[in-house]
């Protein structure tokens, strides 16, 4: 089951948040503060980002967060899978596909994501997904 943030999820959202930014599948760590401000967007309005839990049962297992933007380049709306985490106990059951079949339902024109090069288990799924490679490299500069 796929279930939208709540208010009432604001610490459900940062204690997941915060395993997620200490495992492997990322490349550093985030201040909480960065947590707590992701979570605020969320609840003000989901113009720019919006947060699911990806659920077994009623059980939180993991999340995903999506960024929207436009894309000259695919000629519509794309969404970024910006982050998606299971817990170890969470992973093989279906729950990131499940969570890849409904963002596909969204109307974007493009779904992206980025991955650790060396997570080789997450590069696997999407590959079997239909992502591919980009040809470019991303860059980043981050305001001072």
């Amino acid at each position: 089951m796929i279930r939208k943030f709540t208010p009432q999820d604001e610490e459900l959202f940062i204690a997941l948040s915060e395993e997620f930014y200490a495992s492997p599948a990322v490349e550093h760590a985030v201040p909480r503060g960065y947590h707590t401000r992701a979570f605020a967007e969320m609840m003000r309005s989901d113009t720019y980002l919006e947060g699911f839990f990806l659920c077994d049962g009623e059980t939180a297992g993991g999340y995903a967060l999506l960024q929207k933007c436009y894309s000259r380049e695919a000629g519509g709306m794309c969404l970024w899978i910006d982050e998606i985490y299971l817990r170890p106990a969470f992973r093989g059951r279906g729950l990131a596909r499940e969570f890849f079949a409904f963002a596909q339902t969204l109307g974007a024109a493009r779904l992206r994501l980025e991955v650790e090069p060396d997570n080789v288990r997450a590069i696997a799924l999407y590959r079997a997904l239909g992502y591919r490679d980009l040809p470019y490299r991303s860059m980043v500069k981050d305001a001072p």
